[in-house]
């Protein structure tokens, strides 16, 4: 397969939202593979271990029933592991302007690291654009009201983890 037709979809997904799922179903429309990879990333203290991130995204994207979408947990350079799944692109979204400066210099970081992978923005739909997990969870733990911005089996999740 042309690594140009796969994308790796990195993030830290704590938990994952409306607004990622979104991506995750329009990036499956746009390439032939989409791999949405974990980050375990050790400088942020995540609500849910890695495993449990892995598991519940791989659920979601299971519920969504699109057959061209992978999950994994991952440790490491971000270019790195686009490189070991066949990932010619890595996939970024962009919520707001405010994104925009931190998302631009990770690409470039990443171009400089290797020029055989791409990155590639895209936006959410607009009922999407001002939800974040940061938000989400910062609701969960003040016990409000998080199912309109997650799956049921995330919902279920924080409201377990919240109790």
């Amino acid at each position: 397969m042309n690594p140009k037709r796969c994308a790796l979809y990195p993030g830290t997904f704590d938990p994952i939202t409306h607004g990622h799922t979104d991506l995750v179903r329009r990036a499956s429309t746009i390439f032939d593979r989409v791999v949405v990879a974990i980050a375990s990333n050790p400088n942020k203290a995540p609500m849910f271990q890695l495993d449990k991130r892995v598991d519940l995204v791989r659920r979601v994207c299971d519920a969504m029933g699109i057959s061209n979408v992978e999950v994994i947990g991952y440790r490491g350079l971000t270019v790195d592991v686009a490189r070991e799944h066949g990932c010619g692109v890595v996939m970024r979204g962009l919520r707001a302007v405010s994104d925009f400066e931190f998302e631009f210099q990770l690409a470039n970081m990443s171009r400089h690291l290797t020029r055989e992978v791409e990155t590639v923005f895209l936006t959410p739909q607009e009922q999407f654009s001002f939800i974040s997990s940061t938000l989400v969870r910062e609701i969960a733990v003040l016990r409000g009201d998080t199912s309109q911005f997650v799956h049921p089996f995330v919902d279920a999740e924080l409201r377990a983890r919240c109790a």
